[in-house]
């Protein structure tokens, strides 16, 4: 059990250090219209890099977690909600499990 909590203590540590860290080196606001554009954007990708792995392999089947994610992707491109994204994602994932 010690090692258990050395363990969550080096994690939450580590957590702490890496979101208390810009606060203590960053003072002022940032100006850099490059930094700021790349820093809006990393939310984003770091959501990505997350979700589309279990998007694409949840299934069990490749080619049909393609399908889904394609198919919110188009959805979402065309100005769907995120209820009609998922709905359609869901949608074709069904479909195409039950072809293949």
């Amino acid at each position: 059990m010690p090692d258990a909590l050395t363990y969550i203590l080096v994690i939450a540590f580590t957590t702490f250090l890496v979101r208390a860290l810009p606060f203590l080196f960053i003072r002022r606001p940032i100006t850099n219209p490059r930094l700021k554009q790349f820093l809006d954007f990393v939310p984003f990708a770091t959501l990505a890099a997350m979700a589309f792995p279990d998007m694409v392999f949840s299934t069990g089947n490749l080619l049909s977690g393609l399908l889904g994610f394609l198919s919110a992707v188009l959805v979402a491109l065309k100005g769907g909600g995120l209820i009609t994204v998922a709905g359609a994602a869901s949608l074709a994932v069904l479909i195409a499990e039950l072809i293949l």
